[in-house]
């Protein structure tokens, strides 16, 4: 069934009762074995700090995983061939002794995996006990992000790290990088001239990036008011996406050709400092409002919320790119919580003809614009101006889309989850999905100097109802420069 060839390899999981691996995780892992793509031989350590009978968790972990899988993808067959592949080790993360029984549990002769499902201040002593055990010189470290809370604390988790792998053996996930349209994104750009030969500043207007949460905190209050709406979903996931948008063709599709072209737009992005603090960047924090008609709290009023607190769950700024291809085009980035919608797309807004020929009332209406849309329903749309049908329509124009609709598309064929893809990627020894180290640090300078002129003016976060598009200054963000967001109601 499997059309990729996967090397056997023994996965291990650290965090393996975790919320991330419980609905994440596991349940990519059942669905790679769903389609045939485990290795007969590949075996799958849990490895959680939780004492008790081990029997007693395999069975939580089966449990979970028929709460998070769907009902129609529950193969009793294949249920059961991934029971039978788990093992569940009680295992001290920070202690040299249990690493001894890991080891005894991985497979001689095949590669391990390991993937940190922890918290990254645990990193570095897990690596060191894998290194103590004699397993690191056949193991794949993958870190989840973020990656410490500034670069000067990234740097500390990195370089622990490095001190055992090298970078050719670490895989650090940013789960936006699995999506089906992310990975369109090249394939859309590079093997197509109608669109490579005018993505750059003759031709494309600006760029919005949304991606919008209808969900409040969900009970994550201790990590996310120590990060805040911009080292939580700007540094990683937004900044990611730019990159892809933004950067020159790369040399091959090797994972160091596509990782140093990123690399190259994040040292272009213009620093937001002085003025443009106030006029190119907006944060924010929600207020009781509605979602869904129902009413739901305030950040501050939030379960086990500080009240004094001034993290942002929001924030909308303007991107510069100081390169030839994007000078002069914005890149305009939005991010928040209790949004009216969950959405994360990308639009690229196109510019107009240069001399308009059509009724002066219809010129509102003109621009071509390409709709990337990571989710709810992932796809592509292009819009397009046509003529309306009809005899007495004259010449009227009306915008419609030439459109990509995966689920549409291929009925037949289920939209891989994108962990799915990127622990396949990592069986695989692949490492072109994955955030190199360079990457993370540029993000990071770049975020440093947003969130210490944020200090440094002593700006607080504006209030918007839950349930809005954010504070009304994000608007005036992007219409003080001629534009709208598209798409709001």
């Amino acid at each position: 069934m499997a059309a990729i060839s996967v090397e056997p390899c023994t996965f291990a999981l650290f965090g393996a009762l975790g919320d991330l691996a419980l609905r994440k995780l596991f349940p990519a892992l059942y669905q790679l074995d769903r389609a045939g793509l485990l290795h007969a031989d590949t075996r799958l350590l849990a490895l959680a700090r939780e004492p008790g009978s081990a029997d007693d968790h395999l069975a939580t972990i089966e449990s979970q995983l028929r709460r998070f899988v769907p009902d129609a993808d529950i193969e009793p067959a294949v249920l059961e061939r991934f029971v039978q592949r788990l093992t569940y080790l009680h295992l001290d993360f920070v202690q040299p002794e249990g690493y001894t029984t890991l080891a005894q549990h991985v497979a001689e002769g095949l590669p391990l995996i390991a993937y940190f499902a922890t918290a990254a201040a645990v990193y570095g002593a897990i690596c060191e006990n894998l290194d103590k055990a004699g397993l690191a010189g056949r193991t794949r470290v993958v870190l989840e992000k973020p990656i410490g809370h500034d670069l000067e604390s990234s740097r500390r988790v990195n370089d622990a790290v490095a001190r055992f792998f090298p970078e050719s053996r670490v895989y650090r996930i940013d789960h936006y990088l699995g999506k089906e349209t992310v990975q369109n994104l090249i394939a859309l750009r590079f093997a197509n001239s109608l669109f490579e030969t005018q993505w750059n500043q003759n031709s494309i207007s600006h760029v919005e990036i949304t991606v919008a949460e209808k969900v409040g905190i969900e009970g994550r209050w201790g990590y996310f008011d120590k990060a805040g709406q911009l080292r939580d979903m700007i540094q990683n996931h937004l900044l990611q996406l730019l990159c892809l948008i933004a950067m020159d063709p790369p040399s091959d599709l090797s994972a160091d050709s596509i990782r140093d072209e990123k690399v190259k737009v994040l040292k272009a992005l213009a620093p937001i400092t002085g003025d443009g603090l106030s006029t190119r960047v907006v944060r924010g924090q929600y207020i009781a409002g509605y979602s869904d008609g129902k009413p739901v709290p305030g950040y501050l009023e939030e379960d086990n919320a500080n009240a004094q607190s001034d993290a942002e769950t929001f924030v909308a700024l303007r991107a510069d790119i100081r390169n030839w291809r994007w000078s002069g085009v914005p890149f305009y980035l939005r991010t928040g919580k209790r949004m009216p919608q969950k959405l994360s797309q990308i639009v690229i807004h196109f510019k107009e003809t240069p001399h308009y020929i059509f009724a002066p009332e219809q010129r509102l209406q003109v621009g071509n614009k390409l709709i990337i849309r990571l989710q709810p329903d992932e796809g592509i749309s292009l819009r397009v101006m046509t003529k309306e049908q009809g005899l007495d329509k004259g010449m009227h124009l009306r915008s419609g889309p030439l459109q990509l609709n995966f689920s549409d598309t291929w009925r037949s064929a289920r939209i891989p989850d994108a962990y799915e893809r990127l622990l396949l990627e990592v069986m695989r020894g692949n490492q072109n999905l994955f955030v190199r180290k360079d990457e993370i640090e540029y993000a990071w300078t770049w975020c440093d100097q947003l969130i210490a002129g944020w200090k440094n003016a002593g700006d607080a976060p504006k209030p918007y109802a839950a349930g809005s598009w954010g504070p009304m200054s994000s608007i005036a963000l992007i219409t003080r420069d001629g534009r709208a967001w598209y798409g709001d109601i």
